[in-house]
């Protein structure tokens, strides 16, 4: 089926990528609190995104993160449909254990979410591919932490508020403050993860690299 352990491997980082894209949508309508701070448990899939990005941007290059956000923002895009049709639809009265009230109250908001998503989605990814692309020309093979890190400090301060700002306080679900608050409470949280992730993109970057070494496939692809 796979002629190469690099497909495998890339098939693998994508649909790693694309579950937890998509599901991040679909929760995204709720909101949690930590201490005084208010951010969406929509937040919670993200670092695992980042963590596939950077991998897929190691061994699959620039167009390879682009090609698969293109899919992935279609993707979700197709997930908004689905909702859309759902809501619509009415529940069957008397039978159906969810009601149309129900629905509407969970769903609904996640296709806020999902518009605010898609945008934010789609700039962070970009400009989150620029900069590891600007550091790694510059540092090669060295300072994998510089081009991880350094490029979702900058890209997921522009998804944070995009998502919020596009999800919840444009549709009055909070204020200004709240909106604000929860912004920087979501990139702190982002930016932490972040750091604590490091080790595993070192981690996942040996043993992929290791795996494609070992592939008798690709070096007799080679030889040919």
């Amino acid at each position: 089926m796979f002629k190469t352990r690099k497909e495998i491997v890339f098939v693998i980082l994508a649909g790693i990528f694309i579950t937890n894209a998509v599901v991040a949508e679909l929760i995204g309508g709720k909101l949690i609190q930590i201490g005084p701070f208010v951010m969406s448990i929509g937040i919670l899939p993200w670092p695992i995104v980042f963590l596939t990005t950077d991998l897929i941007n190691e061994y699959f290059g620039e167009k390879g993160v682009k090609k698969l956000s293109f899919i992935t923002a279609c993707l979700i895009a197709y997930a908004f449909l689905i909702l859309f049709m759902a809501i619509v639809i009415p529940a069957a009265k008397g039978i159906s254990p969810v009601n149309d009230e129900q629905f509407q109250a969970v769903f609904g908001q996640s296709m806020w979410i999902i518009v605010g998503s898609l945008i934010a989605f789609m700039a962070s990814q970009l400009i989150d591919v620029w900069i590891f692309w600007f550091f790694k020309r510059r540092t090669g093979e060295r300072k994998i932490w510089l081009r991880t890190t350094g490029s979702t400090v900058i890209s997921q301060l522009f998804d944070s508020f995009i998502v919020l700002g596009i999800a919840f306080w444009l549709p009055g679900k909070i204020d200004f403050d709240t909106f604000i608050s929860s912004g920087l409470t979501g990139y702190i949280f982002k930016l932490t993860v972040a750091v604590v992730l490091t080790p595993l993109i070192y981690a996942g970057h040996h043993l992929i690299k290791k795996y494609l070494e070992n592939d008798p496939n690709s070096q007799n692809k080679d030889q040919e």
